[in-house]
């Protein structure tokens, strides 16, 4: 590592038969996943961690990912999740993430936006005041060499699809799981897609929360051959998040 290892958390893994698709690679649902569970795990490694939070009446909550791969974990192959600090705002903290194969190549990195906030009124906490502002502590230079979460937009006015969010849906938290509509949006796609390649670059910014029994609606826009736009609605209104799909070129 090119920085303090204190700074930087190292994460290993194996991709689980269960874990991949029909390729054989690992999901990007499961990716997601674990990019959390390495947040998690690093923070309460240093003292920022969610239990230690709730005692508090505070909670993370993940507000922009963005994730860039040139290839994926196959099954059984041991990987790692690098995952660092990049920048400590009042209200907003940047960190980063990168993707080893088992022999230490780095395959992939995502960008990732979090807020703290109050467990009571739901509004974002100073981070600054959190601990003394300790959490800046923990910052660090390690590259990542791939672009930050984009604004997203979408102008389509037609869902391309529907559903009810249902029980497997739902969190601890009593709301849809941040990584289940990566897996609802992905679902919008036909197999071809992902058996010529995948998803090479995946953005998502969260914007509301949804609950049991909502109905979400998908909108869609297509920029390129390659390029896709995605708004999810509740109540065929309310955006609860925008996503960005860059799937591999077909002539790759």
């Amino acid at each position: 590592m090119t920085a303090s290892k204190n700074k930087i958390g190292e994460y290993p893994f194996v991709a689980e038969p269960f874990h991949v698709d029909f390729t054989g690679r690992l999901t990007l649902g499961v990716l997601g996943n674990h990019l959390l569970n390495c947040a998690g795990f690093h923070a309460a490694e240093r003292g920022f961690g969610i239990s230690s939070l709730n005692e508090e009446n505070y909670t993370w909550v993940l507000s922009r990912l963005a994730i860039e791969l040139t290839d994926m974990p196959r099954q059984y192959e041991p990987f790692s999740i690098w995952t660092w600090v990049e920048n400590v705002y009042r209200l907003f903290t940047d960190r980063n993430f990168a993707l080893l194969n088992q022999a230490g190549e780095k395959i992939g990195y995502a960008r990732s936006v979090w807020a703290m906030i109050s467990l009571s009124t739901r509004k974002p906490a100073d981070l600054m005041a959190m601990h003394e502002g300790g959490i800046t502590d923990y910052i660090t230079d390690e590259p990542c060499p791939i672009e930050k979460p984009s604004r997203i937009k979408v102008t389509s006015g037609e869902p391309v699809a529907t559903l009810s969010a249902k029980y497997s849906d739902i969190d601890i938290n009593g709301h849809v799981n941040s990584i289940r509509y990566i897996e609802h949006i992905l679902d919008l796609f036909p197999i071809e897609r992902f058996r010529t390649g995948g998803i090479r670059r995946f953005e998502i910014a969260y914007v509301a929360e949804s609950y049991y029994g909502d109905r979400l609606s998908f909108y869609m826009d297509q920029s390129s051959e390659d390029t896709f736009e995605v708004e999810v609605r509740k109540s065929a209104s309310e955006v609860v998040c925008r996503s960005k799909l860059v799937f591999a070129s077909r002539n790759s």
